[in-house]
């Protein structure tokens, strides 16, 4: 009988006198893939810093390979085999993949690094995991699904037993989601355990083995993952039955409102063509690399245009930088709105109105009452949770709230286009329905013309008046009403 490789029991945690875990259990046998599920807030980072020696547990007990502790350190941790792979990638592009595998454990003597030794080293590392990469390459070449893969290698080399993946595909393309996941197939075979973090439910019958579902500190539901319903899951995450994914319903649109013809950018897209009326949501689909979110990029002002035209409510436009764009009346949204889309350090008044500063501001200086009634008037609308209100930073609310304030910076500044690039990458479940909700309805009150780059197929289906479909720099198909459906996109896009 194997020994569990980790077993958390009755695991409690409070910040500042507010339990945030309410008693989870939670093992993970080796060779075992663990989806750990739950909106942003459930507990499922805290449970997993907990296992990891990053945060104490305030009562409990955690047992790794049959050694018991009340709590551990980061440094036991590591020792006892306990690894973490973030969404965001932790390595150093400018070294080679041999450098990256190794990092901080060169191995030599005397001073003297032995770079034959670790070439060969890290291509059996490679080997182990059943992929072909060129050890000599450097890392800031590599895709981004290679580059994760790095990641993995080097734990492997600090004798990794338990693995946390948190959210590892979210940044990529369906073709690297299936390189991981054969990468993940290895290490089950070789007895690694892993617990992975995901939003995506299509993947976990995948790739996981058992499913964990948290809620508000509890855990609610662990069930094989062979044969789990999505609706039982999406029910347990939520509290509630979740909305139907139907098509939403038509928006009457009247008039041109973002218009594009024969649009460039150097080798990323070529002769793009489209037309977005007032008050509709069109989206852009297609797998990453695709040339989508290079066209938002580029009508934003991020990209130099090489060719075409671009109208805004029948007025030509010339691409020519960001601050000029957002003056023309287009407001963009980035995918990696932690380190691009907000201001981390301040507050979530002041992020929602830095748009609008100008009209706020007096002799120079921003009137702070102002930013305060612009909150105001969008925390209801957009079902904002801050808890501590216009003045708690942006960084401490999750990732759905933050995305909710970043809408609402664009609304208060009445664009009268939006850009959005993959607008729920890294959000829940029920946020998700919430942001899709928000801008369906802010673009039928206002007129405002939405475009949006997405690669998440079911993002599409609840949320596009029209799909358009990119593959290798162009717009290959369009799909409208009820032709919007997944099996469509998927095709169009191969």
């Amino acid at each position: 009988m194997n020994v569990d490789l980790a077993h958390l029991k009755d695991i409690r945690k409070s910040f500042n006198g507010v339990e945030v875990l309410h008693g989870v259990d939670l093992t993970l046998a080796p060779g075992e893939v663990l989806a750990l599920l739950g909106e942003n807030g459930a507990g499922k980072s805290t449970l997993v810093k907990i296992l990891a020696g990053d945060i104490p547990p305030t009562s409990g007990s955690i047992t790794i390979a049959d050694t018991e502790l009340a709590r551990l350190d980061v440094y036991q941790a590591r020792q006892l085999g306990v690894r973490m792979i973030f969404q965001e990638l932790n390595d150093a592009p400018s070294l080679s993949v041999a450098e990256n595998i190794f990092l901080g454990q060169w191995p030599g003597s005397k001073g003297f690094v032995a770079w034959g030794d670790m070439r060969e080293k890290a291509r059996e590392i490679l080997k182990r995991l059943e992929v072909d990469i060129d050890v000599d390459a450097q890392a800031g070449s590599l895709r981004v699904g290679e580059r994760q893969i790095l990641e993995i290698a080097r734990a492997l080399t600090q004798n990794a037993k338990i693995l946390v993946l948190d959210e590892p595909t979210a940044a990529l393309s369906n073709a690297e989601v299936e390189r991981l996941f054969i990468v993940m197939d290895q290490l089950k075979k070789q007895g690694v355990g892993m617990i992975y973090i995901t939003h995506r439910l299509d993947e976990v019958s995948r790739v996981a083995d058992r499913v964990q579902v948290l809620r508000d500190g509890n855990s609610v539901l662990t069930v094989d993952a062979k044969g789990a319903q999505r609706e039982v899951l999406v029910t347990a995450m939520l509290g509630h039955e979740a909305l139907k994914n139907a098509r939403p319903a038509a928006v009457t649109t009247s008039g041109n409102g973002l218009e594009i013809k024969n649009f460039s950018s150097g080798d990323d897209f070529n002769d793009v063509s489209m037309t977005i009326n007032a008050g509709e949501v069109v989206c852009l689909f297609g797998k990453i690399g695709s040339g989508s979110s290079e066209v938002l990029e580029s009508i934003y002002g991020l990209r130099p245009v090489t060719g075409g035209s671009v109208h805004i409510f029948g007025k030509e436009f010339k691409p020519k930088s960001p601050q000029e764009s957002s003056s023309s009346g287009i407001g963009y949204l980035p995918a990696d709105r932690q380190r691009l889309g907000s201001f981390a350090s301040r507050s979530v008044a002041e992020n929602l109105a830095v748009a609008s500063w100008k009209a706020m501001s007096r002799l120079g200086f921003v009137d702070a009452g102002n930013e305060v009634k612009a909150f105001s008037r969008w925390s209801d609308a957009l079902k904002i949770s801050a808890r501590r209100g216009p003045t708690q930073e942006i960084a401490t609310l999750s990732g759905g709230n933050q995305q909710k304030v970043l809408l609402g910076r664009w609304f208060e500044a009445k664009v009268q286009v939006l850009l959005l690039v993959e607008p729920t990458r890294g959000v829940d479940v029920g946020a998700r329905r919430d942001i899709y909700d928000i801008i369906r309805r802010q673009a039928k009150e206002s007129g405002m013309a939405v475009l949006v780059a997405t690669s998440d197929y079911e993002e599409v289906v609840l949320l596009a008046d029209r799909a358009l479909v990119m593959s290798r720099g162009k717009i290959v198909s369009e799909f409208t009403g009820n032709s919007v459906d997944a099996n469509s996109l998927i095709s169009a896009a191969s």
